[in-house]
């Protein structure tokens, strides 16, 4: 089994990072209020600006918290279920940072895939993709993909019967057990 292990949002919480910059320079943004994918047209900051301001972030990788507790021993699990690889999209540069903070978080995986867009994640070849994008999600199902969505505040509007929602990594270990 191959498994398509996203980064920004599943491993790392680079949001709170992200919140923690952007609250310095404009009003406050809580977490809980990013409810859409292009929530910064709903606060008025310009994409371009939200994607700089992201990879500002990850410069500073060690600050990047992770999403829970215990990833090192949960993806190793993963591994021992099937080939795990990083699969994410991103700008190019920040690459080094995530793979420094993959190491420093001893994160268990194979290969480490980076496209430009999200949605092109469905064009590759794994079993399932475990991803909290519902962009990404949509594209999945359209490519009749499996996904394990790892649940976030700006997926909560997806509830196709055929996207399994996860709360935790675990949660992604015992149902790719079955």
């Amino acid at each position: 089994m191959k498994i398509a292990l996203d980064v920004d949002g599943v491993l790392a919480d680079v949001i709170k990072s992200w919140l923690i910059y952007s609250n310095k320079i404009r009003d406050n943004i809580s977490k809980d209020e990013i409810t859409n994918w292009d929530f910064w047209k709903k606060f008025k900051i310009n994409r371009y600006d939200f994607y700089e301001e992201l990879s500002t972030c990850w410069k500073n990788w060690n600050a990047i918290p992770p999403t829970e507790e215990n990833l090192s021993v949960i993806t190793e699990n993963l591994s021992n279920i099937g080939q795990v690889d990083i699969v994410t999209a991103r700008e190019l540069s920040t690459d080094s940072f995530v793979k420094d903070w993959l190491k420093h978080h001893d994160i268990t995986y194979q290969n480490y895939v980076s496209v430009i867009d999200g949605p092109m994640k469905a064009d590759l070849d794994y079993d399932v993709f475990i991803d909290d994008s519902p962009l990404n999600a949509i594209k999945f199902l359209e490519r009749k993909k499996n996904v394990l969505l790892y649940s976030q505040p700006w997926n909560q509007h997806i509830s196709d019967p055929k996207v399994q929602r996860i709360f935790t990594l675990s949660e992604a270990v015992e149902k790719l057990k079955l």
